[in-house]
């Protein structure tokens, strides 16, 4: 395995258990929406998506996420409003993702929609 590799297992393992460690509150019943968000900023090479991935399904989020050839990355998160608010607080809260900026946009809601994914 080459360092690269070995860096990114590394990296992607922390992310994970940090993760797993994340106390969530209980949330009340909220309407659910559904974001298209292009993130900018520190947001690729630092697990960014996959801290978002294992976060939403924690959450009970759908949705989806990808890099951008821009260095940007696109989002569409669907769920409980105050749910992905809390997911945006925390990957905002993160030392070693810098956000600078959050292109929102509200689309319609998916009615078959059930898992989130990286793409």
């Amino acid at each position: 395995m080459n360092i690269k590799k070995m860096f990114k297992r590394i990296r992607n393992n922390y992310v994970i258990e940090q993760v797993k460690r994340i106390n969530i509150p209980e949330f009340e019943p909220d309407k659910i929406i559904r974001y298209h968000i292009i993130f900018s900023g520190r947001v690729q090479g630092v697990g960014f998506r996959l801290e978002i991935e294992r976060l939403a399904l924690r959450l009970k989020l759908s949705g989806w996420i990808k890099n951008l050839e821009s260095g940007n990355v696109e989002m569409e998160i669907q769920g409980m409003k105050n749910k992905i608010d809390f997911l945006l607080d925390f990957m905002n809260s993160l030392k070693r993702i810098k956000i600078k900026q959050m292109q929102i946009e509200t689309q319609t809601a998916l009615k078959q929609e059930q898992e989130f994914g990286i793409l």
